[in-house]
C-alpha cells in the first residue's frame, strides 16, 4: 500500500514534519515514526494506513505504486527500474572511507 520510503519523500514534497503529517492523518506522532522507520512497506491496521493514504492525497501527493503509471500531471520521482537490480544499485567503488572523529585507523 506504502512505504516508508514514500512516507518520508511525500513528506519532503509537501515540506512537512512528521507531527504536521500525523496532524493532517488524524493519527499520533509516535505512528509514523514507527511507519517512517520501517522497511519497505508498511504494515500497520488498515484504518491507519488508509488515514496517512488519505492525507497524502488530499495534500495533492500520489502515491504511486510500482509498475503502475501515473496519472497526474505534476512533476514527481520515481526509480526507472526496480531497486534490486544490480544496475540500479550505488556504487561505493574508488571512494575512500570516511573515518569518524576521534578514531583511529
Amino acid at each position: 500500500m506504502i512505504t516508508a520510503a514514500q512516507m518520508r519523500a511525500g513528506r519532503a514534497l509537501l515540506g512537512i514534519d512528521q507531527q504536521t503529517l500525523a496532524d493532517l492523518a488524524g493519527v499520533s506522532l509516535p505512528t509514523i515514526q514507527r511507519m517512517e522507520a520501517s522497511e519497505g512497506n508498511v504494515r500497520g491496521v488498515v484504518d491507519t494506513l488508509t488515514k496517512v493514504v488519505t492525507a497524502f492525497d488530499r495534500a495533492g501527493v500520489e502515491l504511486i505504486a510500482e509498475g503502475a503509471p501515473s496519472v497526474g500531471d505534476g512533476r514527481g520521482v520515481r526509480f526507472k527500474t526496480s531497486r534490486s537490480s544490480k544496475a540500479t544499485r550505488p556504487t561505493t567503488a574508488g571512494r575512500t572511507p570516511r573515518r569518524r572523529a576521534g578514531k583511529k585507523p
